[in-house]
């Protein structure tokens, strides 16, 4: 039989179909083929890394035994999309497709941090310590920061009051000023425009609605209470009385360093611009970052004309019109408990 160059030509070519279509069919089952079962885990993706050394990351955390094969495929099959940087958690039973598609995609681990309502930035601080939330940078730093709500409050001096308590998700990396940003923002979400047009009308300064706030967020933690807090303040305020609210010592303590857990009747004698027992007003700025209910609690008090409240030691509160009904329930509920509270 006559070989001619056309059949060569034509031989050649069916033989590069069939071996392309063998590596097909072998990388097609490859990708599809569980890894060796295992445990979850999370995998680091440093930023540069070639897709062999990505291989070799993913084998040494037991996700691949044949990195080779997996770079074959990806060149095969997704090639140009990157493997994007980052760290990923990977749970068994997973194949290289998956782990592939998940990394093309940056559907990195997100990591999650609850602030609760009431916390300083400080106390934000070592709470993102303790949980050793994986971001990078001073988180105090970054409160600093106060073009972020300059337009709000262009008398802000740190982001103290302006740190929205939630649940917020950030993958590992995240620079520290982009947590408080996000803080900020939500803020601002929960502090709408009819929120501020309810300000002007209390002729109040978004700070002074906000400074309130925390005081109501720092005296009660009962929602159906804060309205009436809030109205004790306005109140008191309105009458030029001082508001004696003992929050703004404790942080005025906090401030210097001197705050052990305790509240002495000296201190309410201490030289600070937050001491309410000394100076009548609010104090200089917010002593906490408050949650919405105690934002517009701040905006909306109670129509009721209490100026006074004290404390049953069961997280609730005594509410009064005169100084002495509320001498009656200082009596009643912290006389006899030997405790030195308002």
């Amino acid at each position: 039989m006559l070989i001619t160059p056309r059949k060569i030509i034509n031989l050649a070519l069916i033989t590069l179909v069939v071996a392309n279509l063998c590596l097909s069919y072998h990388l097609a089952r490859y990708l599809n083929t569980p890894c060796s079962p295992g445990a979850p885990a999370n995998v680091l993706i440093e930023k540069g890394q070639s897709v062999g050394n990505i291989a070799q990351t993913l084998r040494k955390n037991g996700f691949l035994k044949d990195t080779r094969t997996f770079r074959l495929a990806y060149s095969f099959y997704y090639r140009p999309r990157f493997l994007r940087a980052g760290e990923y958690r990977f749970e068994p039973p997973v194949n290289p497709k998956k782990i592939i598609l998940q990394m093309v995609a940056g559907k990195v681990l997100l990591h999650t941090i609850t602030i609760p309502e009431g916390l300083t930035c400080k106390e934000i601080a070592t709470l993102l310590e303790e949980k050793a939330f994986p971001i990078l940078g001073s988180f105090l730093e970054a409160c600093l920061k106060t073009e972020l709500i300059s337009d709000l409050d262009p008398r802000a001096h740190n982001l103290e009051g302006y740190l929205f308590p939630e649940t917020y998700h950030f993958p590992r990396g995240t620079e520290a000023v982009e947590l408080v940003r996000a803080m900020v923002e939500q803020f601002r979400k929960n502090f709408s425009p009819d929120d501020l047009a309810r300000a002007n009308q209390l002729n109040l300064a978004v700070r002074e609605i906000v400074t309130l706030a925390s005081l109501i967020e720092k005296e009660t933690s009962k929602p159906e209470e804060k309205p009436l807090v809030s109205a004790v303040l306005h109140n008191r305020l309105r009458l030029g009385m001082k508001l004696d609210c003992d929050p703004t010592i404790i942080y005025a303590l906090k401030l210097e360093g001197r705050f052990d857990g305790n509240l002495r009747l000296k201190d309410k004698s201490l030289a600070s611009p937050y001491n309410t027992y000394l100076y009548r007003g609010l104090p200089p700025g917010p002593i906490c970052n408050p949650g919405r209910d105690s934002l517009q609690a701040a905006l909306h008090p109670a129509p009721v004309d209490y100026l006074y409240f004290v404390s049953r030691n069961d997280g609730s509160h005594v509410f009064s019109r005169s100084y002495q009904e509320h001498l009656k329930a200082v009596s009643r509920y912290q006389l006899k408990n030997h405790r030195n509270l308002r």
